[in-house]
């Protein structure tokens, strides 16, 4: 599970990806699991999340939550057993949790799945900035 906030470029998470799922089934260290690709934007008041999972059925394959800040994504595809030839594409468990931005919602979340690609809209509300007055006492 990734907890790094998705919105990086440029940074050495593409890279650490492509070394993590280069390791053969069975072999990926500690926790088993092969990490999604995905970019993230802002958009027309909503946060949004697209991951890269193709060759999936969306109904049975992949799971979306929210919760404490935090949006998840779970996804499954199953390796077919043919002998034909090699396969260099990734089977097993994919999962990415990235930290949502202050003043996203947890409620009117939508996720949607075309071509490959799984789209996560976030609503955010405007952060109300609060300024907090600390009254200072003096001491004795």
């Amino acid at each position: 599970m990734s907890l790094l906030p998705a919105h990086r470029r440029g940074s050495l998470l593409s890279e650490f990806t492509d070394l993590w799922n280069a390791f053969p089934p069975g072999m990926v260290p500690v926790f088993g699991t092969h990490l999604l690709r995905v970019e993230d934007t802002v958009d027309d008041g909503h946060y949004v999340v697209r991951a890269e999972i193709p060759g999936i059925d969306p109904a049975k394959d992949v799971e979306v939550s929210v919760h404490n800040g935090q949006l998840t994504i779970r996804a499954e595809r199953s390796e077919r057993h043919e002998e034909k030839g090699r396969s260099e594409f990734s089977y097993g468990s994919f999962v990415r949790t990235v930290t949502l931005p202050t003043g996203a919602q947890d409620q009117g979340v939508e996720a949607n799945y075309a071509k490959g690609i799984l789209t996560v809209s976030v609503p955010m509300k405007e952060p109300k900035e609060q300024v907090k007055k600390i009254e200072v006492k003096p001491g004795e």
